[in-house]
């Protein structure tokens, strides 16, 4: 069954279809119903070169190769955040930003949700989910992976890790999800704007191949098809069973260019 489903969605798409200069094109959007401007765009991973030696570490072209396909999501908001019990001896996310934070204390409760205590993968590692409205699209054969900022040191400073994922873009554009696992429970998790909040990976058909990354126009036809997607989790245990569905009824082409304005 998986096998001919793999088939199918490959038999859907041309292979042959690339750029001039043999890169797959990724678009990228916020689909957000509000407060879209304080998702900054993704920005691919690069070093500090502050030496200027030849055989500095940051002009190696295995580390360049590597930085150039990661890209990384800068996070939106401040968040001051700790973990605890209430009175009831129910599991709470408690906002420790005092009022000179840039978000109000009502919207903390809207962004951050804890996972309820039965889906946890450790019965001793609270999990929490804040929404992260990016969307990315293509036309090419290409799987997203999302995972930890792991070339950020600040990110080391976390009292847990990004729970990650890895799903085909070009037939499940989903609006993603910022997924963490809290581990050491004594410690906040401390979010600052605009560092590092997590990367994203993609893989073609032709490993050498580069991504392009653009910013994507949220069409009709786009908007459609990713209403039928959303929310399907909520229904199904194992989306992937939905995938030879989904490719039946994906328009022709996901991917419009956005013009710049």
């Amino acid at each position: 069954m998986a096998l001919n489903i793999v088939r199918f969605i490959k038999s859907f798409f041309n292979p042959e279809k690339k750029d001039a200069k043999g890169r797959v094109s990724v678009g990228w959007l916020i689909d957000a119903p509000s407060a879209g401007l304080i998702y900054d765009p993704p920005r691919r991973v690069k070093s500090a070169a502050l030496c200027k030696h030849a055989k500095s570490a940051s002009r190696c072209p295995a580390v360049l190769d590597l930085e150039a396909r990661y890209f990384e999501i800068p996070c939106p908001f401040d968040l001051h955040l700790r973990i605890a019990k209430d009175k009831e001896g129910r599991w709470c996310i408690q906002n420790m930003a005092d009022e000179t934070s840039g978000i109000r204390p009502g919207r903390v409760q809207q962004q951050v949700h804890l996972i309820n205590e039965s889906e946890w993968r450790h019965p001793d590692r609270p999990m929490l989910q804040i929404g992260a409205p990016y969307r990315f699209v293509t036309d090419d054969v290409v799987y997203l992976t999302q995972c930890d900022p792991f070339m950020d040191y600040k990110a080391r400073g976390w009292p847990g890790m990004v729970f990650g994922g890895r799903f085909p873009a070009h037939i499940w554009p989903r609006s993603l999800m910022w997924a963490f696992e809290w581990h050491d429970l004594t410690r906040p998790l401390v979010l600052k704007r605009g560092d590092p909040w997590f990367y994203v990976y993609f893989e073609s058909e032709t490993p050498d191949k580069k991504v392009r990354l653009v910013q994507a126009e949220m069409t009709q036809e786009l908007t459609r098809y990713t209403r039928q997607i959303d929310g399907v989790t909520n229904y199904v245990n194992q989306t992937y069973s939905l995938f030879e569905r989904a490719v039946q009824e994906r328009p022709a082409r996901l991917l419009t260019v956005r013009e710049q304005r």
